[in-house]
């Protein structure tokens, strides 16, 4: 059922949409939201129990998977602590995207299809990952982060192999556990967040594979495989499938743990992958065809409002108006200040670091707001 959302006057002036409304950038007249997004950029937060869920379209044909699973489709766990997500978030961080983002991000979520996201550092695009799971309840976030040394196994699993036989009783006496001459292989194997993210949940999960152009030439093409048949195999549990078909691991949801069956891992739903880049790097045409692309723009005057509103609540008074347009247009249409750099800026205005002198506060306002392209302050 579509919705029509009235949008925000142009500017920084459109409290609403800071206090979570939906509004869809700047300008006159309205946004028609289509019928077939999911995620819609509301602001809400909602909790994997929670009884009235977002439905999720059907996957295609081709994007089906059968899981590797003996005991049925796993409830996604609900976060020990929702800190991470209200830090991020703020309390209802609604209509902070730019309607094109949200076309490709629910195509990405119709079509089961990783999202890359690309732009400059502080525009939000490891932020999209936590507001996808908190609007459709898909739990905590996943989370991997990539460095230049980061392999394919650090994301599916890591295996204590020498933490095992260091706990190994000692010659002609047995495990007090009756293991056997070495404790249980469950106890030292820990699924990463990709694997984690590939076990049969019945509803996705969402992994946010962050700044993968900081990793080594192979991995997008490592994930290849991995993007395309949702699925992976543990070797070292597929060893002992025929004595021991079925070993309880520990997940990247720390004191969450399952099953896994004959050492294999595959998922019920594709999960919600969200990859970020900032552009240091081409991926290889084999693997962009096999994402969605988008750029994420820095955002406007009213989104930033938006934001400032979710962080600091309810309606922003004219001094905070006042700053988020002398940000906008410090920032012009480069994006070299980042929204982090505005909200430090605004927290010291609400504790009173502008009220001594003006000259005083102009400074510390210039040393917040620093060009990122370069060592000096603007």
């Amino acid at each position: 059922m579509s919705g029509t959302v009235d949008r925000a006057t142009e500017g920084t002036s459109g409290d609403a949409a800071g206090a979570g409304g939906n509004g869809r950038g700047g300008g006159g007249g309205g946004f028609t939201v289509p019928h077939w997004w999911v995620f819609r950029d509301t602001g809400e937060h909602r909790s994997p129990r929670d009884e009235v869920l977002p439905k999720l379209p059907p996957p295609p044909t081709w994007r089906r998977f059968r899981p590797e699973s003996e005991r049925g489709p796993l409830t996604v766990p609900v976060p020990a602590d929702g800190h991470d997500t209200r830090r991020r978030l703020g309390r209802r961080r609604g209509g902070t995207l730019d309607p094109k983002v949200l076309h490709v991000v629910n195509a990405a979520i119709h079509l089961r299809r990783p999202l890359l996201v690309t732009g400059a550092p502080g525009t939000g695009k490891s932020t999209l990952a936590h507001q996808i799971a908190s609007e459709l309840g898909l739990g905590g976030v996943l989370w991997w982060p990539v460095v230049s040394r980061t392999t394919l196994r650090d994301g599916l699993y890591d295996y204590d192999a020498i933490g095992r036989v260091q706990d190994a009783p000692q010659p002609g006496r047995r495990s007090p556990a009756g293991d056997g001459p070495l404790p249980g292989i469950g106890r030292y194997l820990t699924l990463g967040p990709v694997g984690t993210a590939l076990l049969p949940w019945k509803r996705p999960r969402v992994l946010l594979v962050d700044e993968l152009d900081k990793s080594d030439v192979d991995l997008p093409n490592d994930l290849l495989h991995v993007f395309e048949e949702g699925e992976f195999r543990v070797p070292e549990l597929e060893r002992l499938a025929q004595s021991q078909r079925q070993v309880e691991v520990a997940t990247a949801d720390h004191d969450h743990r399952v099953t896994v069956t004959a050492g294999r891992v595959r998922c019920a739903e594709f999960p919600v992958v969200v990859i970020t880049s900032n552009g240091e790097r081409d991926f290889p045409p084999a693997f962009r065809r096999r994402c969605l692309e988008v750029r994420m723009p820095a955002p406007d005057g009213q989104r930033l409002a938006a934001m400032v509103a979710s962080h600091f609540g309810g309606a922003l008074d004219e001094p905070t108006r006042e700053l988020v347009r002398e940000f906008v247009e410090r920032r012009g249409d480069t994006a070299d200040l980042a929204v982090d750099q505005l909200l430090n800026t605004v927290h010291m205005l609400t504790n009173g670091a502008a009220e001594a002198d003006g000259s005083s506060w102009r400074h510390l306002r210039d040393a917040l707001w620093r060009n990122l392209s370069s060592d000096l302050s603007p």
